[in-house]
C-alpha cells in the first residue's frame, strides 16, 4: 500500500513541540491532479518533475512498485529493478557494476533511484529523457535483464492474471502494454524521496542535528571546498554533466555523455549526483572506482585526472586530515528518512 512516511510526529517526540511546528512548515507537498504526496523537510515540491502524460494516482504507484521488486519481468526471473537498485543500499547496488541474467556485468555503477522525482534527464549519461525512457532500457538490455523484446515484457506481465486489476485501477482498464508498464515504474520511482536528514532538521532551527565536525564540513563544502558548485540546492546536484577525469586514464575510457551527444567537449562527461543518502550509496563515482567517502575526497583534493576535457570547476585543494574528515562527517549527514522503500509482501499471481 503506498505511504508516505509522517516525519513530523517522529520530529514532535524527538525534538519538542516548537521544533515539530517549524518542520510542519517548511515540508512541502507535491500535486498531481488529485494525488498528493507531502514531501520529507527538505524538499522542495516546486523542482518536482512529473510529465503530463503520466499522472500520479495511488493504483499506478501501486502497480509501478509491484513491477519495480518482480524478478519475472527479466529472462531467467531472478533480477528486478530493485536487484540493482537496492533499498537496502540506498537504492543503489553495493558492486562496483551490478550482476544481470547469468551473472553478466555492465558497465557502469548503478545510481541511486533516491530523489529522481527532481530529475528529468537519467543514467549518467543523461540518454534518456525521463524515468518513463529510462524503464525501458534495463528490461531489454543483453547484460541486464535480457527480455529479447518489450513484447515479450508484455506477455509476460500479461500472463500474470494477478496484475489485470492493478492495471485497471492505475489506467482505468486492465490492457498491459509496454508505455503503461514504463509508466508505472516511474510513477513509482517518483514516490522514491529522502529528506528529513540531521542536515534538514539544523537548518529548520534544530541546532544540535549536526556534530561540530559535520557543521565545519558543511562551511568546507559551501565554502573553500566549492563542493556546493555541483552539489547544488537541495537535492545537491545541479543535474549537469561533467568531465572530472574519472576513467580517464584508462587504455580505452568510458566517454560518458558523449556517446550520446558526440559533442567533445562531452567527452568523459557524466552526471553529478545527488549526495542524499550519499553514505548508503557506496562504491562511488560512474565505475565504483572509488570505495569510500574519505577516498572521494581525496579525489576531489588532488584535482581529479588530467585530461582534455577536465571540468574548469576541478582544481586541487590542500586540506588537512582533520578537514576531510569533517567533508565525509557533513556527506554522512545528508542521509534521512526514505519514502515508501519496502517490498511488497506478495506479488500477483
Amino acid at each position: 500500500m503506498f505511504r508516505i512516511f509522517a516525519v513530523s510526529l517522529l520530529i514532535a517526540v524527538t525534538f519538542g513541540s516548537a521544533f515539530a511546528e517549524s518542520a510542519a512548515v517548511k515540508r512541502e507537498s507535491v500535486k498531481s491532479g488529485a494525488w498528493q504526496m507531502t514531501l520529507p523537510l527538505g524538499l522542495q515540491a516546486d523542482a518536482a518533475y512529473i510529465p503530463e502524460d503520466n499522472p500520479m494516482n495511488e493504483g499506478k504507484i501501486e502497480l509501478g512498485k509491484l513491477l519495480y521488486f518482480d524478478p519475472r519481468l527479466s529472462k531467467d526471473a531472478t533480477i528486478s529493478c530493485a536487484t540493482c537498485h537496492n533499498p537496502f543500499h540506498g537504492f543503489a547496488d553495493p558492486g562496483a557494476f551490478s550482476a544481470g541474467v547469468g551473472r553478466q556485468l555492465g558497465g557502469r555503477n548503478s545510481p541511486t533511484v533516491l530523489n529522481r522525482l527532481f530529475s528529468a534527464e537519467q543514467f549518467w549519461d543523461g540518454r534518456a529523457k525521463d524515468l518513463e525512457a529510462q524503464a525501458h532500457g534495463p528490461l531489454t538490455n543483453p547484460v541486464e535483464m535480457t527480455m529479447g523484446s518489450h513484447d515479450e515484457v508484455v506477455a509476460v506481465v500479461a500472463g500474470i492474471k494477478g496484475y489485470g486489476p492493478h492495471f485497471a485501477k492505475g489506467f482505468g482498464d486492465p490492457k498491459v502494454t509496454m508505455d503503461r508498464i514504463a509508466k508505472a515504474i516511474a510513477a513509482y520511482e517518483r514516490t522514491v524521496v529522502t529528506g528529513n536528514s540531521p542536515y534538514d532538521r539544523y537548518q529548520a532551527g534544530d541546532k544540535g542535528a549536526l556534530s561540530a565536525s559535520a557543521v565545519r564540513g558543511m562551511e568546507l563544502f559551501n565554502g573553500r571546498a566549492k563542493c556546493s558548485t555541483c552539489h547544488a540546492s537541495f537535492n545537491f546536484t545541479d543535474e549537469n554533466y561533467r568531465n572530472i577525469g574519472v576513467g580517464m586514464d584508462a587504455k580505452k575510457p568510458d566517454l560518458g555523455r558523449f556517446d550520446f551527444t558526440k559533442n567533445e567537449a562531452d567527452k568523459g562527461a557524466f552526471k553529478t549526483p545527488t549526495l542524499r543518502n550519499v553514505d548508503q550509496t557506496a562504491p562511488y563515482m560512474h565505475d565504483g572506482s572509488e570505495a569510500t567517502l574519505m577516498d572521494v575526497v581525496e579525489f576531489y583534493a588532488k584535482g581529479g585526472i588530467p585530461n582534455p576535457q577536465l571540468s574548469s570547476d576541478i582544481k586541487p585543494i590542500k586540506l588537512t586530515y582533520n578537514q576531510k574528515v569533517d567533508l565525509v562527517e557533513f556527506m554522512r549527514a545528508l542521509t534521512g528518512d526514505v519514502a515508501n522503500a519496502e517490498a511488497p509482501t506478495d506479488l500477483p499471481q
